[in-house]
């Protein structure tokens, strides 16, 4: 679908000094449940999206409380009222530690939140985009999150097919390269009316990416991911999982959403 970060092994790319600022300092709740030992990415963030629905003993302040502790750590959370049986309310929580985030799903849960579904990635920079200038790869593993007036959400894993007819991993990567050119391009066109925070989970969840879409208005993701689909690195290449639909907003909105 849109522009694939996979991962390239190999020598990491030093990091800026930015990047080093990026990484919360002083996180001191750490010693109380890992021993002061993070686990943290060599670069960019871990990131969590949990969506749930809310049991009959719901605790709204517990919520409010766990919520409110990541962010005191450096944790970014976004809040999400989403639409549909899926699910009833969805965060999406990024950070440099994952024994963090895991404190804040058991926090969650223990405030009466139940999972129906959940995703575990990692921001990344895509071996096709070597070479782009530090602001950008800035911006790629270190997302600033919501983005301002975008409220409308969706969220899809993907993978890249491996038949015996279209594999991309048989493709060279020149051949990769070249279509996913094309495939930014196509994305490229709705820069301004949809962002997107594409996070990598080879190995980590049952897809190879993560896809979150914000956008100005429902329709702009309606149309983005539809025009997506006659790409051929799309068209021929990638196979989605289910989506998840709703509204951005603050905790208290989501909430009051919700009947919370």
């Amino acid at each position: 679908m849109l522009q694939q970060r996979s991962v390239t092994l190999g020598t990491p790319h030093p990091q800026t000094e930015a990047e080093r600022c990026a990484r919360p300092k002083g996180r001191a709740h750490w010693v109380l449940y890992t021993g002061g030992v993070p686990l943290t990415p060599t670069t960019g963030w871990a990131v969590l999206h949990l969506f749930c629905r809310l049991s009959p003993d719901f605790d709204a302040n517990a919520l409010r409380k766990a919520v409110s502790a990541a962010e005191a750590d450096g944790d970014q959370v976004v809040p999400l009222a989403l639409l549909g049986h899926k699910a009833d309310l969805g965060l999406m929580a990024l950070g440099p530690d994952l024994w963090r985030l895991r404190r804040l799903q058991t926090e969650a849960s223990a405030a009466g939140l139940v999972p129906t579904h959940s995703y575990v990635s990692l921001t990344e920079i895509s071996e096709y985009a070597a070479g782009i200038p530090d602001a950008m790869r800035h911006a790629r593993l270190f997302p600033r999150l919501p983005p301002e007036g975008k409220a409308a959400f969706c969220f899809y894993p993907m993978t890249k097919r491996r038949g015996e007819v279209h594999n991309w991993y048989a493709l060279d990567f020149d051949a990769r390269k070249e279509l996913m050119l094309g495939h930014g391009k196509v994305g490229r066109s709705f820069h301004g009316r949809v962002l997107q925070v594409i996070t990598g989970s080879t190995g980590l969840d049952d897809y190879e990416w993560g896809v979150t879409l914000f956008g100005t208005h429902p329709d702009d993701l309606k149309d983005c991911v539809y025009e997506m689909r006659f790409d051929e690195a799309s068209a021929l290449y990638a196979e989605f999982g289910p989506f998840y639909t709703g509204m951005v907003g603050t905790l208290d909105e989501v909430l009051s959403a919700l009947g919370a």
